[in-house]
């Protein structure tokens, strides 16, 4: 008897761990796929096996590897960046607000990025700059994440007041609501300037397109940041998931957890708004998704948003590009025309 009940406790963890391994697996299959086809598909289309000896050993002579890494590869690092730290921005809202609708478009993070940058740029069109263009750019990051942080940190507050607290109901509806009021602001400054117009204005639909390596680099700092920090988090949440009195219980200091949490999504979410704009419903698709293939665990689940929101985005890429080639469209409208229906659908199984 003592044989079998040993057997079978070693076994469960095999099999929890074997899932999330399958799992991840399959994702970086799939990933690699899709990078495949998002590096191959142009005006000059590219076979997958010459994408392959480029990334692998590239010839300086071949034109089309030419293509691939001089034209094609910042397009697709900078999906896999900003998918991922989506991707990871949703599961971490989530988890602190306990709520299954919340996402950096719904609650605010995208809008207050957003504004954020376009007021920086205003301000710098009006008074004259007041940074050098390069030390503007590197900054935009970390001024998207600053403006993300906050309009969050606003709609939690505000989310939290009252008899009730903050509730899943309370923190949509106030994020809804001051995302609207940071877009009203956003527009406002670009219709009375038009240079900040001219400049964001395909950027502010959530688009790829005209990237530069300096952008990328710029950005990599606070991602990173943002991902050491949620995978710090991880076993924290979980016990969040158990209720405030639980986890403090346990020891863990909430109000801090939440902090470091909101500083986490904020650094993330503005790494990947300064690259594509503000783009939706990655961070809203992805967490469900995941927890939908049986994974709970905030340390499994994290790193999974992290592969699935990169692999998202680079299929949303490579639709915008190809739906209607030869013209294209901007990321953020194929991730909303994805994102809105599986937000109808969420929320009309909520209960009131």
């Amino acid at each position: 008897m003592s044989l079998a009940v040993t057997g079978l406790a070693t076994t469960r963890p095999r099999r929890r761990f074997a899932r999330p391994v399958l799992i991840a697996s399959g994702l970086m299959l799939l990933l690699v796929g899709l990078a495949i086809a998002h590096l191959g598909f142009g005006a000059r289309a590219i076979a997958p096996e010459v994408v392959v000896r480029a990334l692998i050993a590239l010839d300086a002579d071949s034109f089309d590897h030419n293509v691939i890494v001089e034209l094609r590869l910042l397009r697709l690092l900078a999906a896999l960046v900003v998918g991922a730290g989506l991707g990871l921005t949703g599961a971490l809202i989530q988890s602190v607000t306990r709520n299954p609708l919340g996402e950096p478009h719904v609650l605010g993070l995208n809008a207050g990025a957003a504004l954020a940058v376009v007021t920086t740029l205003t301000l710098s069109s009006i008074l004259g700059p007041l940074l050098p263009a390069s030390a503007l750019a590197a900054a935009r990051p970390l001024v998207a994440g600053l403006g993300a942080m906050l309009l969050c940190a606003a709609v939690l507050g505000v989310a939290a007041l009252g008899r009730t607290g903050m509730t899943p109901l309370k923190v949509t509806l106030c994020g809804v609501a001051f995302s609207a009021f940071a877009a009203a602001l956003t527009s406002a400054q670009l219709l009375l300037d038009d240079q900040t117009l001219a400049t964001v204005r395909l950027w502010l639909a959530g688009d790829l397109s005209g990237l530069s390596y300096g952008a990328l680099w710029a950005a990599l700092p606070p991602a990173m940041a943002g991902l050491a920090l949620a995978l710090v988090l991880a076993g924290r949440l979980d016990a969040l998931a158990m209720g405030d009195q639980v986890a403090a219980g346990l020891g863990i200091h909430v109000a801090r957890t939440r902090l470091m949490a909101l500083v986490a999504a904020g650094l993330l979410c503005g790494a990947a708004v300064s690259l594509a704009g503000p783009i939706g419903f990655v961070g809203l698709v992805v967490p469900h998704a995941v927890k939908a293939l049986g994974v709970r665990d905030m340390r499994v689940v994290l790193p999974l948003s992290a592969l699935a929101g990169a692999a998202l985005l680079v299929a949303a890429d490579l639709a915008a590009r190809s739906l209607f080639a030869p013209r294209e469209l901007a990321t953020g409208i194929v991730t909303a025309l994805v994102g809105v229906p599986v937000f109808i659908a969420l929320a009309a199984r909520r209960r009131p």
